[in-house]
C-alpha cells in the first residue's frame, strides 16, 4: 500500500489551470457595471484642491454615491468588515458612509485625499475594474475546484461512461448512516454492479483545509461503503497535497477508492467492464 501511495503522490498533477482561470472577466465587467454611474460622479473630485468642498458639493446632490468608497480601498462592506475609529473603537466601515463628516474622515484618514488631489486615479470606472481584477483572485480556489470536476466530466465522456452531476445524498434512502447530514456528490455513476458516489477536488495549495478534507472523507467513505450497493470514491489531485501528505496517506490507506486524473483510467476500467 505505501509502495502505491508513492506512486499516487509522484503522478500529483502540478496545476489544472486554463487560461480562462486566472481572472472571471464577466464578473469582473458585472461587479464594475454595476456601480458605475456613481464611480462617474465620483470622478467629479479628482484634481480638486479643495477636496472637501467638492465632497460637501456631492453629499448635497447625492450622499449615496459615496456608499461605493469600500470597493476604492478593495473592500466589500457586504462582507461586514471593522476598523478602528480615531477614538478607538471598532465600527464597520460602512457606517462612515451615512454622514457628510463620516464620509470626508473616511476619505482623509485611508489616503484618498492625496490619491484625488494628485491625479494618480484619471477614471473610477477603470481603476475599480483593476481593483476587481485584483478581488478576483480570491476566487481561484473555487475555479480549482470547477476545473477539476470539467476534467473528470470530460474523461467519462470520452470512455462513453454515463454520470450524473451534484447529486443529494438524500436520493439513496437506503444510505441511513449518514443521519440527517445533507451531501451533494460531484458525480454519481450506476453500473449493473454498484452506486459510485464520487467526489472530486484539486488544490494547487497546502494548508489546514486539506487535512479536514481528508478527515471528512475518511469519515464518510466507510458509512457508504457499508452498503453493498454502493461505493464512495474519491478523485483528488494537486501538489498541495504535498503539505499534507502524512493525512492523504492516511485517507488513501483506508478509503479502497481513492484517484487522481493519472490514476483514474484504473476506475474507468473498473466501470466500463460493470456497465
Amino acid at each position: 500500500m505505501e509502495r502505491d501511495f508513492d506512486l499516487f503522490i509522484s503522478r500529483l498533477s502540478e496545476t489544472n489551470a486554463t487560461l480562462d482561470y486566472f481572472t472571471d472577466f464577466e464578473k469582473v465587467i458585472k461587479n464594475t457595471n454595476k456601480i458605475a454611474i456613481k464611480l462617474n460622479q465620483l470622478n467629479y473630485l479628482i484634481g480638486k484642491a479643495d477636496l472637501t468642498k467638492a465632497v460637501k458639493e456631492l453629499y448635497e446632490e447625492n450622499p449615496k454615491v459615496f456608499e461605493v468608497l469600500d470597493i476604492l480601498v478593495a473592500v466589500r462592506t457586504k462582507d461586514k468588515k471593522k476598523t478602528l475609529n480615531a477614538n478607538g473603537e471598532f465600527v464597520l466601515l460602512e457606517s462612515y458612509f451615512t454622514s457628510l463628516q463620516g464620509v470626508i474622515n473616511y476619505i482623509e484618514q485611508t489616503g484618498l485625499a492625496e490619491v484625488f488631489k494628485n491625479k494618480n486615479i484619471t477614471n473610477l470606472v477603470d481603476y475599480v475594474f483593476g481593483v476587481e481584477v485584483g478581488l478576483d483572485t480570491n476566487a481561484r480556489k473555487n475555479r480549482g475546484g470547477e476545473n477539476m470536476a470539467k476534467a473528470v466530466a470530460l474523461k467519462f465522456k470520452g470512455a462513453n461512461i454515463p454520470y450524473r452531476v451534484e447529486v443529494n445524498s438524500t436520493e439513496f434512502e437506503e444510505i441511513k448512516s449518514l443521519g440527517q447530514d445533507l451531501k451533494r456528490f460531484d458525480f454519481v455513476i450506476q453500473t449493473n454492479k454498484k452506486i459510485y458516489l464520487i467526489e472530486a477536488n484539486f488544490y494547487n495549495s497546502g494548508g489546514s483545509k486539506l487535512n479536514e478534507v481528508a478527515r471528512a472523507y475518511t469519515d464518510i467513505a466507510p458509512k457508504i461503503n457499508q452498503y453493498d450497493k454502493f461505493e464512495f470514491v474519491w478523485i483528488t489531485d494537486g501538489q498541495g497535497w504535498l503539505s499534507a501528505r502524512n493525512k492523504l496517506g492516511e485517507a488513501y490507506s483506508l478509503i479502497p477508492s481513492v484517484y487522481n486524473l493519472a490514476t483514474l483510467e484504473d476506475f474507468i476500467s473498473k466501470i466500463k467492464e460493470e456497465l
